[in-house]
């Protein structure tokens, strides 16, 4: 699966046909599948805007993020289904171990996700009722390195270099190594990502890692982020006023329009140094 697409277009003042890189979004259907009263079925639970690539990370970040799913445990397998040719990497499926019980609640809603909006508000509040704890952390990170940030994120974002036209996600440590980064159309998938890659490692909670993210800080972006317990969000772009009242209330540091050697803390200030 190619993250980009080579196309032809005709360029201005030159006026001529020259090449041009675009990020490709394509449609990916996440299904689960589950025993229920003895018998395996399965069912189709979201179905989003995404960049391929990592879709196993996305598809379990997502389950997880939304409180569907708790451990990787609970997993048997994750596979693309379909018939090969015809959209075949555009489902995957996540197969639970037979004994595991989740919420069916969950699942009557009907869930649909874009490149742009996320899950839609309703279905992250209730997740957050049944999922979220507040963060407790003393992850301190100092000012003079939340300023470098930035640049390390984009030395890394491969496809974007490429194209122009992607979100990223990353996780650093405390003296700001950088341990993960995704990138995808969607700011949401590119979070669901970088969390799914924990989560399917075992390495969740993620309370000892600071998030940043290369556009603003959303409502789901907090939200998704308190899921795993992440205590120190840091956007380049500016937060919504959900977004930080939801920090505030959970106890996040959150940290907006962190560009051009400054920033703007919002709520959690005790963490930074």
């Amino acid at each position: 699966m190619k993250s980009f697409a080579e196309i032809q277009v005709l360029k201005f003042p030159e006026s001529q046909l020259q090449k041009d890189v675009l990020a490709v979004e394509e449609p990916l259907e996440i299904r689960l599948g589950f025993y229920a009263q003895s018998k395996f079925t399965h069912k189709a639970i979201s179905i989003t805007m995404r960049t391929p690539d990592h879709d196993f990370e996305l598809a379990a970040g997502f389950l997880f993020t939304e409180g569907i799913l708790q451990n990787s445990s609970q997993i048997f397998e994750i596979k693309h289904c379909g018939k090969i040719g015809e959209g075949f990497t555009n489902t995957v499926r996540v197969d639970l171990q037979k004994d595991v019980k989740f919420d069916f609640k969950r699942l009557e809603r009907h869930f649909y996700t874009s490149s742009s909006c996320g899950v839609c508000g309703k279905s992250s509040i209730e997740a957050l009722q049944t999922g979220v704890k507040r963060i407790e952390s003393n992850l301190q990170i100092k000012s003079d390195l939340i300023h470098q940030l930035p640049d390390i994120l984009r030395e890394s974002q491969t496809v974007f270099n490429e194209t122009g036209g992607l979100h990223a996600s990353a996780l650093f440590d405390e003296n700001g190594n950088l341990d993960i980064v995704r990138e995808d159309v969607g700011r949401h998938n590119a979070l669901d990502k970088v969390i799914g890659a924990k989560f399917l490692a075992n390495q969740t909670p993620l309370s000892d890692k600071i998030l940043l993210v290369s556009g603003r800080a959303s409502f789901e972006l907090v939200q998704k982020a308190l899921m795993a317990q992440i205590p120190i969000l840091a956007a380049v772009g500016s937060p919504s006023s959900l977004a930080v009242e939801l920090a505030k209330e959970f106890g996040m540091t959150l940290i907006g329009f962190v560009r051009d050697n400054r920033f703007n803390i919002y709520s959690g200030e005790e963490s930074v140094i």
